[in-house]
């Protein structure tokens, strides 16, 4: 058992990635057919990534907090999720060239699009299908690194409430008026933006590192990405979301993951918090619906309240791995599939290639780029902060 501050966010994050990879799983095991009717009742994709979502939005304004500078903050980010990213990246495109993986089509029919939506890990808000398919969910986690930081530099980060609950009434006022592809509804659109988008966040960054004025302006350049799931939520059939207040509903989840960490740390009042949390209630339920709404937070709700006890080791393990392990279970899965119709020594492999692949992808991949860094920060000067809170790790 596992009793360090914030085990249970370690623990839920890892039964999360679980829960994604078994719903991957079940076509397998279930037949397409039973899996299929399992979905159109309970989608346990979206069950999970929406529980990621939230424990992302408590965690990463306590670490932007805790590093205390722009610069800190995301170098720290860069380093701890693109090594696994661009690695993956590698692993499909070796596995496609083997014969063991295949890459969207959309790869050959717009390259320029797809490469540079990848580039930012903005590529399904961009209308662009991700080389693998979990990539979808790296938009909306990088969005929101975006939209915390740039808030962050004009001192506007501790109005999360508000946050939530203005993308959530959006979301619900604009459910069948806001555009969907306005930035993407074409290739040659999408080639644009993407390169526009690239060059925004490459300035972004760079102005952060400057600090300054150079990052205030940068706050307001970050903050304009918001566009993205306003008015092009659904550019493509190849995204997932299926419209523009669906992505706005997806990254309020995130926003009121913050507000609980706002209402915990005392930062916000009784009624913005229930407010705030309330409306992205509603948000849910409107687009995923209320079986789906009310898990997510039952779940959140019943692991926030046993916060301070102990929580099984393995649990805390999965979460530790789990970035890695969510990148890394389909390739393993569609390798599998393509060597034997063997079904239980498909689970077998599954189960076993997965954790194994997520150990080592730890190990060899996330460790070091954390490292990196360090040395990084070192270079620019900087004695990077060490976390508070004995062994826990960043959500992703």
């Amino acid at each position: 058992m596992t009793a360090h501050r914030l085990a249970w966010l370690d623990a839920l994050r890892g039964y999360a990635a679980v829960v994604v990879a078994l719903f991957h799983l079940s076509p397998v095991v279930l037949g397409t057919a039973l899996h299929l009717q399992i979905y159109r009742a309970f989608d346990l994709g979206k069950y999970a990534v929406l529980l990621f979502f939230l424990v992302s939005g408590y965690v990463i304004p306590m670490s932007l907090e805790r590093h205390g500078s722009l610069r800190r903050f995301w170098a720290g980010r860069l380093c701890r999720i693109y090594p696994a990213y661009l690695v993956t990246v590698v692993l499909a495109a070796g596995l496609a060239a083997a014969g063991l993986h295949r890459l969207p089509d959309q790869l050959r029919t717009e390259t320029s699009a797809s490469v540079l939506a990848h580039a930012t890990m903005l590529q399904d808000l961009l209308g662009v299908r991700g080389l693998v398919r979990p990539f979808w969910t790296l938009s909306y986690e990088m969005l929101f690194y975006l939209l915390v930081a740039g808030l962050f530099a004009w001192r506007l980060h501790r109005f999360s409430a508000g946050w939530a609950a203005g993308l959530t009434g959006v979301a619900l006022a604009g459910a069948t008026r806001l555009p969907d592809d306005l930035l993407g509804g074409t290739g040659a659109a999408r080639a644009v933006t993407a390169g526009g988008v690239l060059l925004v966040v490459t300035g972004v960054l760079g102005a952060y590192r400057k600090g300054g004025v150079a990052a205030r302006v940068a706050g307001v350049a970050a903050l304009g990405l918001l566009a993205l799931p306003l008015a092009n939520g659904h550019a493509t059939r190849w995204v997932t979301s299926a419209s523009s207040a669906q992505a706005l509903t997806m990254l309020a989840v995130m926003f009121a993951g913050t507000v609980i960490y706002r209402a915990q740390q005392r930062q916000t009042g009784l009624i913005a918090t229930i407010g705030g949390l309330a409306a992205v209630l509603a948000g849910v339920t409107a687009q995923f619906g209320a079986s789906c709404a009310f898990a997510v937070a039952g779940t959140f709700g019943i692991a926030f309240a046993l916060r301070r006890r102990a929580v099984p080791g393995i649990l805390t393990w999965l979460g530790t791995v789990s970035y890695s392990l969510y990148l890394l279970h389909l390739l393993v899965l569609g390798v599998l599939v393509r060597l034997t119709g063997n079904r239980p020594l498909i689970v077998f492999g599954f189960v076993a290639g997965t954790l194994l692949a997520a150990h080592a992808g730890h190990r060899l991949i996330e460790r070091p780029g954390q490292r990196l860094a360090v040395i990084f920060l070192a270079t620019e000067g900087e004695t990077p902060r060490t976390p508070r809170f004995g062994k826990h790790r960043e959500s992703v």
